[in-house]
């Protein structure tokens, strides 16, 4: 009888990049974190409250890779929690949803807007471009070494 063969060596999975999502309609949230998710793969935590938000990206032991927040919220506004954000972590991507077309021509301290009703295609190559231009700024130059 012969031995059997050793299991094939398997590799980590990558870790999952982490999202936070700020939102305080609880079905545009739920929309957010199942595509992103399910479609996108990512880690997503979600929150209806700036402070909170704010709470969590203090204390987080790990960055997060991304921030997705409503222009409109109870306490503060995303430009507001936007600039909150970028005090604790100046490189961290934020994109500002909102229903509001008008906003979205104004000046934004964010890295992208959407409008609402987003579109999933459009949703995950936002957030996938910034995830990817956020990862290759973290990668040394030939010229750092």
């Amino acid at each position: 009888m012969c031995p059997n063969p050793p299991a094939p060596a398997t590799r980590p999975a990558p870790a999952r990049r982490r999202i936070l999502v700020v939102e305080d309609d609880e079905d545009a949230a739920l929309f957010l974190k199942h595509v992103l998710e399910k479609r996108g793969r990512f880690d997503v935590t979600h929150t209806p409250d700036p402070a909170a938000a704010l709470a969590m990206t203090a204390a987080a032991a790990e960055p997060w890779d991304l921030v997705i927040t409503d222009l409109e919220l109870p306490s503060m506004s995303g430009c507001e929690l936007t600039g909150a954000l970028r005090r604790l972590d100046p490189l961290l991507p934020v994109v500002l949803v909102t229903a509001c077309e008008a906003a979205a021509r104004g000046p934004a301290s964010a890295d992208a807007i959407l409008i609402k009703p987003l579109r999933v295609d459009q949703l995950l190559a936002t957030v996938t471009a910034l995830i990817r231009a956020m990862r290759a700024a973290d990668l040394p130059t030939a010229a750092a070494f």
